[in-house]
């Protein structure tokens, strides 16, 4: 890259004490919160978590945060804002994935293969983040608004570049990357905030970068149930039973659009557009002396 970089502050995550919240308070021997824990699972819908007015200097707080992250994504107790629920959640992702999505990180890193400076916006516990380290890129940023994911990120993979922001608002300097990946973020996100981020990754790019985005596939809301036996047997019911029973509140309007046109309008070019079972891929370049049209 020839223009000098500026880039966010590395925070020391992995010796960061960040306040306990109250889902770090569960107890079942003396049934504290316990009561919380499951109105907070059974309800129908998204609760508002309870963030901690004050972290240490360089961390965002409730007030640098928009509203749709304050929220309990996945009914998950406090959302992504405890130290002890948020650990449980990472490694209960996958799990609940059936494992298919370690195969998908691995192919969407080899799509990198040859890039120097790579990006994860959403980056949550970091696979993607040290799939993309795998295929030996030795620039790896992982980013993600939780702070709590990025202390169990930064302990897992240490090689890995973590930092803390907002996928709509990135604080890297201009053409920084040869390649950003997102993997199940921009369902997460209302419609404006999509094209907020995807010009921030156009802008961050260089050029003839690559974006790689994965998201849950529209298979699995749109089809029937038979037809998603007929197809692929039980595990077809058990995602078709998932995608209903998970409250995303944005997922609809996701499903909507049309992601080439989207991202056409925002600069890039679509190289590969693979809506499979559970997961929906995408790759696309960056145009050269391309910006984005609204």
């Amino acid at each position: 890259m020839s223009e000098p970089t500026s880039d966010p502050l590395i925070l020391d995550w992995q010796n960061i004490d960040l306040p306990r919240t109250w889902a770090d308070e569960i107890n079942f021997k003396t049934r504290t919160n316990v009561g919380r824990l499951f109105r907070s699972i059974f309800k129908r819908g998204n609760g508002r978590a309870e963030i901690p007015d004050s972290f240490c200097e360089g961390i965002l707080g409730k007030d640098s945060l928009p509203k749709y992250l304050q929220q309990e994504f996945h009914g998950i107790p406090n959302g992504n804002y405890s130290n002890n629920i948020t650990r449980g959640y990472i490694s209960g992702f996958d799990t609940s994935m059936l494992g298919k999505m370690k195969p998908v990180r691995r192919e969407i890193a080899s799509w990198f293969s040859g890039c120097k400076h790579v990006l994860d916006l959403g980056c949550g516990g970091g696979q993607m983040a040290a799939a993309l380290k795998d295929e030996n890129i030795s620039d790896v940023w992982g980013l993600d608004p939780s702070p709590y994911l990025l202390k169990h990120a930064a302990k897992a993979y240490p090689e890995v570049k973590f930092v803390q922001g907002l996928a709509e608002d990135l604080k890297f300097s201009d053409r920084r990357f040869d390649g950003i990946t997102a993997s199940f973020l921009f369902h997460e996100m209302p419609p404006k905030y999509i094209d907020l981020a995807l010009d921030e990754s156009h802008r961050v790019l260089d050029d003839a970068g690559l974006l790689a985005i994965c998201e849950p596939s529209s298979i699995q809301f749109k089809s029937g149930w038979w037809k998603m036996f007929k197809e692929y047997g039980v595990t077809g019911l058990y995602f078709k039973w998932l995608a209903h029973h998970v409250y995303e509140p944005f997922v609809p309007a996701w499903h909507k659009q049309d992601i080439e046109q989207r991202l056409q309008r925002h600069g890039f070019e679509v190289l590969i557009n693979r809506r499979g079972m559970p997961a929906h891929m995408v790759l696309a370049r960056k145009c050269t002396q391309s910006s984005p049209i609204h």
